[in-house]
Order: C-alpha cells, then structure tokens, then sequence
C-alpha cells in the first residue's frame, strides 16, 4: 500500500474516531483535558525514542499515568478539574522538552510527537487506530446511554444508584486513547483538532445528539481527505494543511449555526 493510500485509510479512521471521542469530548466539556493530555505525554514518546522502542507505546502508557494523576489530583478539596489539567499540562511538556534537548540526536523522531504527519504513518498506526475505533464504539455501545444520563445529569446520575467511576473510566480512556493515536499523523499540537472540531462543528449544526456522531465523523472524514490532497496539490505540510481545512470548516459551521439561531 502506497504511503498516499496509508495516510488516507489513517485520516478516515481518525474521521471516524472524531465521531465518537470527538463528541464525548466536546458534550462532556473535556476539550483542555484532552489538549493537556496530547501535549503532557510528550515525555513518554521521548523516553521510549532513546531506548529505541515504539513511541505510541511509550506515549500510551504515560497516558495511563497521567490520567490517574489527574484522577488523584482533581479529589484535592479546592481543585478541579482544569486546574489538574494545567498542571499536568506543564509538568510533562516541561519534562519532554528538557529531555528532547538533553538529547538533540533523537532528531526528527522527537519533532514528529510535536507535528506529526499523515503522510509518515505505518500501516501498524492505522491498524492501532483501527483498533482504538472498535474499541471506542464496543465501550460507547455498551455505555453509551448511561454516558448521556452522567453528561447531563450528574447529580441524578448518583442519586439513581449508579457510580460515576466505570462512566468516568470509560470516557477518558476513549479520550486518552483517541488523542495517542491520532498524534503519528498530525502530532501533538493538532491531533486533538482533528479530533474536536469536526464534533464542535456538528454541535453548532444540530441540537439533536443523536446526529453529533454522524455529522461529525462526515465532517472529520471529508476535512482529513481534502486537506491531504491540498497537501499534495501544493506542496504543504500535510498535518497543517489537515488543521487548517478542520478549523475553516469549524468556523463556517459556527457561523451557519449562529445565523440559523438568529433567524428564529
């Protein structure tokens, strides 16, 4: 398979992916969550890279660590949630960065966390993001409803006799685990675009939930392939070129939805 064909079979997957993830993200307000986690697992990638193993795997598994310190951290009295994100945030792309720069020979293995590239991507990527997507719509399946009813209502979520953690356990790890995979193809810095705003995007669109996934995986789909051939078209950074596309399309939605609600 041609690397074009990889880098396209990725971007759908991830498309797809933005339908589910993407969506629980954007309802559950977790989009500086994910932010945080995409750039906090750098050190991960690094330290994996210098023992001259797979970086997903490295940034995976600091992933799982990080994710329980957030847990631990947002049980602080007087801390919340974002204010965990922020700090993990900065501790662990300080700590990438020190270790990126106490370690300039890794070269283009470090920067490819950071950017990343569609056209860079392996078929062993796709096939990990093919897995995190069966993996995500077995979850959402089997929690999806329950996800919604703690969404919405938390309160009455606990008070009917459910406990939040299995709910809370499945959504970050479809976050976490969206946002690690979707990083070989566009980085760190514009994965989680590809993975929020085609479901920001379906928001400003419909009020109906049930739509969100559908539109946004539409949306997902045909941003990642038309900035891919824009790439190709005119020679550009094919990560950037994907971001931008997702983002204009964001903006048109916003705007068409924002007419829509004024014209009531």
């Amino acid at each position: 398979m041609s690397y074009f064909a990889l880098a396209s079979l990725e971007l759908v997957l991830l498309g797809l992916l933005s339908g589910v993830a993407g969506t629980l993200i954007v309802l559950r307000r977790r989009s500086f969550f994910a932010v945080a986690l995409s750039h906090a697992t750098f050190p991960g990638g690094v330290v994996f890279a210098l023992a001259g193993w797979n970086l997903l795997i490295g940034q995976a598994l600091f992933a799982a660590v990080l994710v329980l310190a957030m847990t631990v951290l947002a049980r602080i009295p007087g801390q919340g949630r974002q204010v965990t994100s922020g700090v993990v945030l900065s501790f662990g792309f300080a700590l990438g960065t020190l270790l990126a720069a106490l370690n300039p020979g890794l070269g283009v293995p470090v920067e490819a966390l950071l950017v990343g590239s569609p056209l860079g991507v392996s078929l062993t990527d796709v096939v990990v993001t093919a897995s995190v997507l069966v993996a995500a719509l077995v979850l959402v399946a089997v929690f999806g409803r329950r996800m919604l009813f703690h969404t919405f209502d938390p309160v009455g979520f606990s008070a009917a006799g459910f406990r939040s953690w299995p709910i809370e356990l499945a959504v970050t790890g479809v976050i976490a685990a969206s946002v690690v995979v979707a990083m070989p193809a566009v980085g760190a810095i514009l994965g989680v675009a590809v993975l929020i705003a085609p479901a920001a995007a379906a928001r400003a669109l419909t009020q109906r939930l049930e739509w969100i996934p559908v539109i946004s995986a539409v949306l997902g789909i045909a941003g990642g392939l038309i900035g891919l051939w824009i790439s190709r078209e005119f020679s550009i950074a094919a990560g950037g070129s994907v971001g931008l596309v997702l983002t204009a399309m964001f903006l048109i939605c916003a705007v068409w939805g924002a007419r829509k609600v004024s014209a009531r």
